[in-house]
């Protein structure tokens, strides 16, 4: 099985949720969570944390990462691991391929004209504002 991930990283006021402008398909030009590819045989929190590293410049250090929930695809023999987390200080990003921006917490992220993922970014953002106090530490 595939397997991917996504992190929602929160800047340490928690009033922005870090995105990237996708350079690619799927899903090109429009806005989306950092994350990328679990390597075969490797711990999945390992992976978020290398991740977002190799995407934004955000080390382990800066942030502490919760695994939120998973979206397994069937028929695309996939999963989606979803992981959370705030900024505990002001970072310098660091872009790899990806344009980075800060976006209102408040914006509509079930836009699908604007972000990736049909709705799933919004979704997301609703179950990790359910259990916040659990996952924004």
């Amino acid at each position: 099985m595939k397997k991917l991930n996504v992190i929602m990283v929160f800047n340490k006021n928690k009033d922005k949720i870090l995105m990237c402008k996708r350079a690619k398909e799927p899903f090109k030009g429009k806005l989306n969570l950092v994350g990328g590819k679990v390597e075969k045989d490797e711990d999945e929190l390992h992976a978020a944390y290398r991740e977002l590293e190799e995407e934004t410049g955000i080390t382990k250090r800066d942030i502490e990462l919760t695994n939120v929930m998973n979206y397994e695809y069937k028929i695309q023999d996939m999963k989606l691991e979803v992981y959370a987390g705030k900024l505990n200080k002001d970072v310098k990003l660091v872009e790899e391929i990806n344009k980075l921006l800060w976006v209102d917490r408040n914006d509509n992220f079930f836009d699908v004209e604007k972000y990736a993922g049909e709705g799933n970014i919004g979704h997301m953002l609703k179950h990790v504002e359910l259990y916040e106090d659990k996952i924004l530490k």
